[in-house]
């Protein structure tokens, strides 16, 4: 059962954040109202649908008593029962803590791992699908750095993605991506495995992470296209190294200012990320059980083009239409995730 005191307290904050706007706040104060506003606006929906349904079973419960109406109560009840449970998990869901970073760009970051040329083409294969799922769903999808190998494979790619919850849609598909293929380059007709690391990373802005600047080491050097051929004469590829912990950025776009800008961008997603696992890992001392923990050492997922057949290990999912995954048909999978990690959620706090 939910507790009212609860939801009286969220709607009384709601009420008390829309009597502020039109009051007429101005600047960072309106602007912080808004947001807590839009936040709670989804929840305060669900609260009163909650409500209207216990309204509506006081109200049968005492039309029952009186005979004329009685039949008709029934009805209304057992129509209010059956939706009763629904509302109330929707409402469950609404109140249960918000990953702060789920609003936020994300950098996507793809590597290669074990199977040679073979992993990279997939690696290749996985961007692709991944800037198609942008695309459908109107985000911004740029390039920061992109390593190719001659055949056309991934040696390293490093994207920054824009717009509406674009870390809370993408958190999930960080790990190992595993595939089960005949090559290209097979001529036996023997299936291979290969794998490719996926890490996706809310980018930080400035009030989340903070750099010293006597913390980092800035080279320049010059940009190389695929294979390692020069594609200019000019000193303008960025690599950033932060000294504490040894991380180590690139960016090789022609603008050697961009590239210092882009560079900066992506170390502070790794900072953030760095900090958000180590909280994380504070409050749960098994995080390999948590979905979406970031654990990028297990594997998530294989994609199996003999079968067509794309399985999701963490929730059991299979589909047989691995073409259409491939080429960004992801909704499905990443609702199931979520409501995977709602459910987790749900059943910690019910403990």
């Amino acid at each position: 059962m939910i507790p009212m005191d609860r939801l009286a307290q969220i709607t009384q904050r709601f009420q008390f954040l829309e009597a502020s706007m039109s009051a007429g706040s101005d600047g960072a104060d309106f602007a912080a109202l808004a947001k807590e506003y839009a936040d709670l606006r989804p929840v305060v929906e669900q609260i009163e649908a909650y409500r209207e349904l216990l309204d509506g079973r006081a109200e049968c419960e005492a039309m029952l008593a009186d005979p004329e109406m009685a039949e008709l109560a029934r009805d209304e009840m057992a129509s209010i029962k059956e939706a009763l449970p629904k509302a109330e998990e929707a409402l469950q869901i609404a109140l249960l803590p918000k990953d702060a970073a789920d609003a936020k760009p994300a950098m996507l970051e793809i590597r290669p791992g074990t199977g040679g040329d073979e992993a990279a083409l997939f690696a290749a294969d996985l961007l692709r699908m991944y800037q198609r799922y942008a695309e459908a769903r109107g985000w911004g999808f740029d390039m920061v750095e992109e390593q190719m190998t001659e055949l056309g494979g991934v040696k390293e790619v490093v994207a920054h993605i824009t717009g509406q919850n674009v870390f809370a849609r993408l958190k999930y598909e960080s790990g190992v991506h595993r595939v089960q293929r005949v090559p290209t380059t097979e001529s036996g007709g023997r299936i291979h495995t290969s794998a490719a690391t996926v890490a996706v990373l809310p980018e930080a802005e400035d009030v989340d992470i903070e750099i010293n600047p006597n913390d980092l080491r800035i080279d320049t050097m010059r940009s190389s296209g695929a294979g390692g051929q020069h594609v200019n004469t000019t000193d303008s590829a960025v690599r950033i190294t932060h000294l504490p912990t040894g991380l180590v950025v690139t960016s090789s776009e022609k603008s050697q200012h961009r590239n210092r800008d882009k560079a900066m961008q992506v170390l502070k997603a790794r900072l953030y990320d760095m900090e958000r696992s180590r909280v994380d890992s504070e409050r749960s001392a098994d995080r390999a059980s948590q979905v979406g923990s970031g654990d990028r050492s297990e594997r998530i997922r294989t994609y199996n083009f003999p079968q067509g057949r794309m399985t999701d290990h963490r929730i059991n999912l299979t589909l047989y239409r691995l073409d259409a995954v491939m080429q960004g048909d992801l909704d499905e999978i990443v609702d199931a995730l979520t409501a995977d990690a709602q459910a987790r959620q749900m059943a910690e706090m019910n403990q």
